[in-house]
């Protein structure tokens, strides 16, 4: 019995041993960068500047070439109607031989 009671409290002692070296917590934010705190973080390279403009510059065209070039997708497909040009009926309006509409 006592045996047992020791091979049982080694084994478990192992695995809680075990499970704490295998439990190290990562760095933090590794591969993000550089990190930085009450000090203004660092520039980027040429390279990464130079992308960022020609990735924005190639949306800005992409956006005003379309809006020149099919403006319906800002002002809609179809025609504005002038107000003026709709009949009563269309309006809902009775005519002014119906009467009075209270009743």
């Amino acid at each position: 019995m006592l045996t047992k009671t020791l091979v049982s409290r080694a084994l478990l002692l192992q695995c809680v041993t075990n499970a704490a070296k295998n439990a190290k917590q990562p760095k933090r934010n590794s591969g993000h960068g550089s990190w930085s705190y009450r000090v203004p973080p660092p520039m980027p390279s040429k390279s990464v500047e130079m992308r960022a403009n020609i990735i924005g510059g190639l949306c800005w065209w992409w956006i005003l070439y379309h809006i020149a070039t099919e403006p319906e997708h800002v002002y809609g497909e179809w025609p504005y109607i002038d107000p003026s040009t709709w009949s009563d009926e269309e309006l809902g309006i009775p005519p002014d031989a119906a009467g009075s509409l209270r009743k």
